[in-house]
């Protein structure tokens, strides 16, 4: 096992669902396989859900299978969620452990009080670099291999939100210039921006993490850290 830094070039040690599932479980959220092939997650107070959806992802971001759908919705009686986030495979596990644990703490899961700029201020605070263009909506890491920016989203993130021209936020690495995506991130227009703050403030943490297995493409940006 290996202490790697920087957390969003580690990847997931392949063990991405276990880790979701730990959490959730952890949480007191229940769990039931469907009939897709799917593992579906729903909190107690039913507001929130998560579902692993890896073996029948009805779509791809960057190239790469949707792996994690996450969404809320305002109260038990309504059938249609309010916003969505989805996640590939290669997605650091301690950002989404601390996006879902904001996410089960959050009163008001649909709705968010904070503008945009506290995701591009989660990032400065751990000094990534906001762009010169764009400072409150868009930032990346000092190796200019992690990106998170307000964008305009692709047309399968679901929101119940319909108006046309909404963005929302999108994530992802890119190790190697021009080389495949090791994973990307999708948040729906309505996804309060805490949330995304949370997500990514954990991901561009400094902290080292463990690991068993470095992703590929990315182990030479990897510095291993000795611990005593």
């Amino acid at each position: 096992m290996h202490w790697v830094t920087p957390r969003h070039l580690a990847g997931d040690d392949d063990v991405l669902a276990e880790r979701v599932g730990d959490t959730l479980t952890g949480l007191g959220w229940r769990m039931w396989p469907t009939s897709r092939d799917t593992l579906l997650y729903v909190s107690p107070d039913e507001l929130r859900g998560a579902e692993w959806i890896l073996a029948s992802s009805p779509f791809t971001l960057g190239g790469l299978s949707v792996a994690l759908q996450i969404s809320a919705r305002p109260d038990t009686d309504s059938a249609l969620v309010q916003w969505n986030a989805y996640f590939t495979t290669n997605v650091p596990p301690e950002a989404l452990h601390d996006f879902l644990v904001a996410l089960d703490a959050s009163s008001v899961p649909d709705t968010g009080f904070e503008e945009p700029e506290a995701v591009v201020a989660a990032l400065s605070a751990q000094g990534w670099i906001r762009d010169v263009d764009r400072p409150r909506t868009a930032a990346t890491d000092p190796g200019f291999a992690s990106h998170v920016s307000l964008e305009m989203l692709p047309d399968l993130i679901a929101d119940a939100d319909l108006r046309e021209g909404l963005m929302g936020w999108q994530a992802w690495s890119e190790p190697t210039f021009g080389a495949p995506y090791l994973w990307c991130a999708n948040f729906s227009p309505s996804v309060p921006h805490e949330l995304v703050a949370v997500f990514a403030s954990s991901l561009a943490s400094p902290a080292p993490v463990a690991r068993h297995r470095l992703p590929h493409g990315a182990e030479e940006r990897l510095t291993i850290v000795r611990r005593s």
